[in-house]
């Protein structure tokens, strides 16, 4: 009896043992995950048939596949590019979509292909004016584009998100034309587009946001006055961490916007756990992994990344301009929560807008006109607020 004692007690400790060796794997390839850009997206959608004659292509159900509005669509490993419409039909697990073009690439003959938020391929697109230009930053010269408006005194930098380049902000382009605003979408370190970091690694917004400075440098080099910075999931972290961390980004601010931001990365960490299937202890165990000392030898990373740090909700009180806040309560990748609470905190000052359906950073693509109306109304109101303080101080004067 002592043997099979003996023997059961080593087989269950063998047994933690090789769990607590699974869970450790896991947390550092999550953990790397999370900070390396990614090298290729997944093709997560099936295409089932594509029909030229019509103009619509049958895909796959699913919650990407189904969702209404106007998107961009990759396939090919991103050597080809459509666009498509709203759903046309949708039942016994497939979608049918409208195809409004095909920009490059042989669609009839491909198999996958992922969406894509974004549906502008750049601003040539909007029939308005626009300058490739260049911002110098502390790494190197980061290309960025321009569109101008009438009043060079008023500028929205735009700051995508992770994974994601310029085209994401496009979308906010025309609105914020429409408002009297110039548009600024830059590229920031480690995008593809902007010189590399050493690590070559994201920070979550906590090393990006000199990038975002250096923008703000420019606008002001260019005429800038007063400055709104619009982020898009981690750009809405980095553009939160511009505000806290740097006096010149404070300098001419006069609003942020965000989009579907990432707040609270300690949930979103536990959130995307939860989605592969993984026990929500691997999400702590990833914050925990990021911001310790050993960090930087198992993720790549040149610094430690304190998440708890990166949550704007705990410096909340900092904060002294008007906030736009946009979120899905079905986010899927970013939960609302971080947004909910972020918003609480300064009622004052932040304006929360929920969104239903929306999914992540394609509020536009699903209620365009209400995001549109939000955007430019906001915009508008940021001027006329501006316009009357000036018009204040002259009297004083």
């Amino acid at each position: 009896m002592i043997g099979i004692a003996t023997a059961a007690a080593a087989l269950l400790a063998a047994g933690v043992a090789a769990a607590a060796t699974a869970a450790a794997v896991l947390t550092v390839v999550m953990a790397r995950r999370v900070v390396t850009p990614p090298a290729q997206r997944e093709e997560d959608i099936r295409i089932l048939e594509v029909d030229p004659v019509g103009a619509e292509i049958v895909l796959e159900d699913s919650v990407e596949a189904r969702m209404r509005g106007r998107y961009g669509f990759w396939f090919d490993r991103d050597a080809g590019h459509a666009r498509f419409g709203d759903v046309v039909f949708s039942d016994d697990g497939v979608v049918r979509r409208r195809i409004e073009s095909v920009d490059f690439g042989r669609l009839a003959r491909a198999s996958r292909g992922r969406v894509d938020s974004a549906f502008h391929l750049g601003p040539w697109e909007l029939d308005l004016p626009y300058e490739n230009v260049i911002v110098e930053t502390t790494l190197g010269p980061a290309p960025a584009w321009f569109v101008p408006s009438d009043d060079r005194r008023r500028w929205v930098i735009q700051v995508h998100g992770r994974g994601a380049k310029r085209t994401e902000g496009l979308r906010a382009v025309r609105p914020t034309h429409e408002a009297g605003w110039n548009s600024l979408l830059i590229s920031y370190r480690n995008d593809g587009e902007a010189p590399e970091s050493v690590d070559r690694k994201y920070g979550l917004g906590g090393t990006e946001w000199a990038d975002v400075v250096d923008a703000v440098h420019f606008a002001e080099g260019q005429g800038a006055r007063e400055i709104v910075l619009m982020g898009w999931s981690m750009g809405g972290a980095t553009v939160l961490q511009a505000v806290l961390r740097s006096a010149k980004a404070r300098e001419r601010l006069v609003g942020v916007v965000l989009d579907s931001p990432a707040i609270d990365w300690v949930d979103i960490l536990r959130f995307q756990g939860s989605a592969l299937g993984l026990p929500r202890a691997i999400g702590d165990s990833v914050s925990q992994l990021l911001g310790g000392p050993f960090s930087g030898g198992l993720t790549g990373v040149a610094a430690p990344i304190s998440l708890e740090e990166l949550d704007p909700v705990v410096r909340a009180d900092e904060f002294d301009v008007p906030i736009l806040l946009m979120h899905s309560v079905d986010d899927g990748f970013v939960p609302i929560d971080g947004s909910r609470r972020f918003a609480a905190s300064r009622p004052d000052l932040i304006e929360f807008e929920v969104f239903e359906g929306a999914r992540h950073t394609k509020l536009w693509n699903h209620e365009p006109a209400r995001w549109t109306n939000l955007i430019t109304g906001w915009l508008e109101r940021r001027s006329e607020s501006t316009q009357q303080l000036g018009d204040e101080a002259e009297i004083v004067g």
